[in-house]
């Protein structure tokens, strides 16, 4: 029994510890270091840094200077430096370009000081005069420094309270067995052995840490983040000021592209035949009457044999006209040899025989082949200029009568349906424009479109209308049955701060931006946005008027701030 009870006091020194921690063990914390001492200066044109490692004074000295567009941060390329040194006019420096937008300054700085630089600078964005302060000489990076955490003493250990409470049980039951039975002991024993470590446990325990914060673990993102110079040109992260504008309040409208009654032909055959022979390739460009494909008809027995007889005396009366042409001809030459004794009456006569054989012979010269044989080809033509699509048939294929062919269509001229709804209806009424744009990442035009026919109907499941517009000038952007966002912009203009589309960006499904802080240095902005019309989008909060934000490379800065 005894032996029971010492195995239950040891239960609470081990329920205790913690898994996984040695709060009695010294902890170490590391903090990083800077690679590279940096100094920066902005004015409404420039933006300019300077970055160097340690420089030793009386020693060759070489600092990378990165120049860029302050507004745009692309960088300036073969740009006119000057550098002097403030207060040291005898100090030269000379600058050399390595790549666009950075720029290498080399020379001597005599002492160990921080010295301030004047920078001439002249490019296609004109000339400026920028100071730029404390380039540090003599001075050395911070060494990582670690951080010795404050370690328990064997005191306040959890091991030292579960002996003591141990001692304190064995001695409470020494005395207590004298006096009362063993079960009333062993309660008494285990309360005794708990009290202390449960009490400590709870007051000290965890003092001064906070497992359940992220930021305690490193797990939280911070709203800034570096990204260095070099990335940024490599990246092409291109910002724009933000600026309040003239926006009009559009309604945004669900669409689908149709062909327009030029814009598609569908080429059938009249008859039931056999494709011999196709003319055209698909996406070829064809022109209205060219034709497409030429097809044998099928000819039934019956009408075979009416053809051969057509066929035979058509040939009796072709040889019937040559011997007319012949005999006129030869009658007509001998009269022209004897024209001087020849009546002149029968010179007229056999000129005239001779002629009308010859009208004879020529018409059944130019009579077509297919005629001679009972119209048994026929050609199948383009009635308009398109680009030919997929055959449906191929060579040596029989094809019945009405059915297709291939389709012939037309994009330079589309129309677009619109399923609207009664407020977008009311809308049409009073519009400042009506707008697309394709699906095409690489086409930024933004098409204009007229609108055609209002609504006539009503769909009685959805309430919706059918309103028909078509796009001018498409330039072959949009294919039919493609699904389109149409913009209805109204008359209203309301002032609001607006933002490229192209500079959002979601994290963690809310709509972001990327705000440029300093020269190497960013931040993100949760945003509500407001209404879009196709290119900007409103901005209700989030950001202000002023600010920089990224408008080229936003998906790049989201990788980087993501992986920080």
């Amino acid at each position: 029994m005894i032996r029971t009870f010492l195995i239950l006091l040891l239960i609470p020194c081990t329920l205790f510890a913690h898994e996984g921690e040695e709060h009695g063990d010294a902890k170490k914390a590391t903090v990083k270091s800077a690679t590279y001492f940096s100094s920066e200066a902005a004015s409404d044109k420039y933006e300019l840094l300077f970055k160097y490692q340690p420089l030793q004074p009386g020693k060759a000295a070489v600092l990378n200077l990165y120049a860029s567009d302050f507004y745009t941060n692309a960088p300036i390329d073969s740009a006119r430096i000057q550098i002097t040194v403030g207060g040291n006019p005898n100090i030269k420096l000379t600058v050399k370009q390595v790549d666009k937008g950075i720029y290498e300054v080399a020379g001597i700085f005599p002492a160990k000081k921080a010295y301030n630089l004047t920078v001439n600078i002249n490019s296609t964005l004109g000339p400026d005069l920028i100071l730029v302060k404390d380039i540090e000489i003599g001075k050395e990076l911070a060494v990582a420094e670690t951080i010795q955490e404050q370690h328990s003493h064997w005191y306040s250990s959890n091991w030292f309270f579960g002996l003591v409470g141990l001692l304190i049980g064995v001695i409470a039951m020494f005395f207590i067995m004298k006096k009362t039975n063993r079960k009333v002991a062993a309660a008494i024993i285990i309360l005794c052995c708990l009290l202390p470590t449960a009490t400590f446990n709870t007051a000290t325990a965890h003092e001064g840490e906070d497992h359940g914060s992220a930021t305690a673990k490193g797990g939280a993102l911070s709203g800034t983040f570096m990204v260095e110079k070099e990335s940024q040109f490599l990246f092409n992260v291109l910002t724009q000021q933000i600026k309040t504008g003239e926006f009009n309040q559009s309604a945004q409208v669900l669409a689908t592209v149709v062909a327009s009654p030029q814009g598609r032909a569908v080429i059938q055959s009249p008859q039931t035949g056999k494709v011999i022979s196709l003319k055209a390739t698909p996406g070829q460009t064809v022109g209205a009457g060219q034709v497409i494909a030429v097809v044998e008809q099928t000819i039934d027995a019956g009408t075979q044999s009416s053809i051969i007889a057509q066929n035979s005396d058509w040939k009796a009366k072709r040889n019937e006209v040559e011997a007319q042409y012949t005999a006129a001809k030869i009658q007509y030459d001998r009269l022209m040899k004897i024209e001087d004794i020849a009546a002149k009456k029968d010179i007229t006569e056999a000129k005239a025989r001779l002629e009308q054989a010859e009208k004879n012979r020529a018409l059944y010269q130019n009579i077509p082949l297919q005629q001679v044989q009972g119209a048994k080809y026929f050609n199948l033509v383009s009635p308009i200029t398109g680009i030919v699509g997929n055959y449906n048939y191929s060579v040596g294929s029989f094809i019945n009568s009405g059915e297709t062919l291939l389709e012939v269509t037309n994009l330079n001229k589309v129309y677009v349906e619109a399923q609207s709804f009664t407020t977008d209806a009311n809308q049409l009424k009073e519009l400042a424009g009506i707008t697309t744009s394709s699906n095409n990442k690489n086409d930024t035009t933004l098409y204009q479109l007229k609108l055609i026919s209002a609504a006539q109907e009503v769909n009685a499941g959805n309430q919706s209308q059918k309103v028909i517009f078509e796009i001018i000038n498409p330039k072959g952007q949009f294919k039919i049955g493609e699904s389109i966002n149409l913009y209805l912009s109204s008359k209203n203009v309301a002032t609001q701060v607006i933002v490229p589309n192209d500079a959002i960006a979601e994290v963690n499904g809310k709509p972001v931006l990327f705000i440029k802080d300093k020269a190497e240095q960013f931040s993100i902005s949760y945003i509500s946005k407001g209404a879009s019309n196709g290119q900007y989008t409103t901005i209700i909060k989030g950001v202000e008027q002023g600010e920089r934000i990224v408008t080229t490379g936003v998906y790049q800065m989201k990788t980087i701030y993501l992986n920080q």
